[in-house]
């Protein structure tokens, strides 16, 4: 079984001369880039003891994606923080996962006081460090773990997703088999790399040979530029990501006939998104569909642009891709026929061990057989294809992000002028689903729409912030074991609406 360490060796082997990373002005061969991940390597080693974990906090950039390789290849786990994320976010996350060094390019502020040691990249620090370190290359086997990928949680606290280097590597067999990369391929990251998502071809890139154009932060102009400066021919995008690309490129187009393929997931995306998007990319589209927990890819939707006139086909998310098993379940785990609905549940070397030290919730999620329960509710076709309906994890996704909705209910009852509220997800063209709050005041507070977002912007990241706000007198409606009825509130919002995620 492969480590992390294999592309890079492989890499560093055939394709020493070839450009691996650009990033701004910085272009480094392979031949660089394995030397400065074997630096981090000794870096790490100098600071740390094995199995320790490791907070990285940062914007895209070619460090970063040296720290992704080198970090795991010091037998060391990253933990990777969403630079969107609040303040105590950010805290729970390194305390929980015990990281004992942070590694960031901002101010960490009180996030210092969480670990034993912040190097910062916005200064000369980070580089210094590496100048003086030595090269190691220490010991790492296929079940080491390779970093925790926090996400959000149903129920209290983010969770800590266990992935190993087997987990990751098997993602990066299974990428290349749906979706193969060439030699000669400059692959675009533009996606935070703080993401699963952002990193799924990282490992592939290297492994191939081809080139990793990374842009520190997206703008869709920039982007565009990029696609036609360094002949881009493979990127990923968010649904957002994408319809912004679309607005730019119809009123100032540049020349991106080197594209091949752009990939795009994390949230649902309109057909008409789609269409305007191979009339002015005019290449092959791909819908990926998967989750942290599977390091991320579940199923791969090749050529879609082919079905864009198929009303049912172009509404699927794809097919497995080789090495990766999915059944759609009832609510006892029995497996159901196509064109029935049920869970979506997922198996291969791709699945997480656990969450960080959560054996419950660890639990939940995996069965005894190895089975991820998604949370995603969706049938198959009779050819394997894989179509959603809904979700049965009480999560929103805007904007690609996900979005617990517990997690946003936790901030504004810390309102003490709350008395009952309660989250959803409601159509919106530009994120896909806005987060939405209902809310019931105690007798006497005097709340407003501004006032419960202004109050929840001090605890959460500002994408899981409500954009809209309702208030109601009387109280929420609940089942008989007392449960709020989140469908009949939520229900007018979507009325009219094929499907229940947008």
């Amino acid at each position: 079984m492969y480590t992390m360490r294999d592309p890079l060796t492989r890499a560093e082997q055939l394709f020493a001369d070839r450009e691996a990373v650009v990033c701004g002005d910085n272009r480094q061969t392979y031949s660089h880039f394995a030397t400065r991940v074997r630096k981090v390597a000794g870096l790490m080693e100098s600071l740390t003891e094995p199995g320790d974990r490791v907070a990285l906090w940062a914007a895209n950039s070619d460090i970063y994606l040296e720290l992704f390789f080198g970090i795991p290849c010091a037998n060391r786990a990253i933990v990777p923080h969403n630079t969107r994320w609040a303040e105590p976010e950010l805290i729970y996350a390194t305390e929980d996962a015990g990281a004992k060094v942070l590694i960031t390019d901002r101010d960490p502020g009180g996030l210092a006081n969480s670990v034993d040691r912040v190097i910062r990249l916005d200064t000369d620090e980070y580089e210094n460090l590496l100048a003086t370190s030595p090269e190691s290359e220490p010991h790492v086997g296929p079940d080491t773990l390779a970093g925790l990928f926090y996400t959000g949680g149903t129920t209290g606290a983010s969770k800590g997703v266990m992935l190993t280097h087997a987990n990751l590597m098997a993602n990066a067999v299974h990428a290349q088999l749906a979706q193969p990369l060439l030699q000669d391929d400059r692959y675009l990251t533009m996606a935070p790399m703080f993401h699963a998502a952002g990193v799924y071809c990282a490992l592939t890139v290297a492994w191939v040979g081809a080139a990793n154009v990374i842009q520190p932060a997206f703008d869709p102009a920039v982007t565009l530029d990029l696609i036609a400066d360094e002949d881009i021919t493979c990127a990923i995008a968010v649904p957002s990501m994408l319809a912004a690309m679309i607005e730019t490129q119809a009123t100032e187009p540049r020349d991106v006939s080197t594209l091949r393929w752009i990939s795009h997931g994390a949230s649902p995306i309109a057909l008409e998104l789609l269409k305007r998007s191979l009339e002015l990319f005019s290449c092959e589209l791909i819908h990926l569909y998967g989750a942290t927990e599977l390091s991320p890819l579940a199923t791969v939707f090749r050529h879609e642009d082919t079905f864009l006139n198929d009303p049912q086909r172009a509404k699927s998310c794809g097919v497995v891709p080789p090495g990766v098993n999915l059944e759609i379940r009832d609510p006892d785990g029995n497996g159901l026929p196509a064109g029935e609905v049920g869970e979506v549940t997922v198996k291969g070397p791709n699945v997480m061990v656990g969450y960080w030290n959560k054996p419950e919730q660890t639990a939940d999620a995996l069965d005894n057989d190895g089975w991820y329960s998604t949370g995603d509710v969706g049938f198959l076709d009779d050819e394997g294809y894989l179509y959603l309906v809904d979700r049965s994890k009480d999560m929103i996704v805007s904007g690609g992000e996900n979005v617990y909705c517990s997690e946003v209910e936790d901030a504004i009852y810390a309102n003490k002028g709350v008395l009952e509220a309660t989250v959803f997800g409601i159509p919106d063209e530009q994120w896909g689903e806005a987060v939405h709050a209902v809310v019931v005041q105690r007798e006497g507070a005097d709340l407003d729409e501004a006032a419960v977002i202004a109050h929840c912007r001090t605890l959460i990241g500002g994408y899981k912030v409500p954009k809209s706000v309702s208030f109601q007198t009387e109280e929420l409606p609940k089942s008989g074991p007392g449960k709020v009825l989140k469908r009949e509130l939520r229900a007018p919002y979507w009325d009219g609406k094929e499907r229940q995620i947008n």
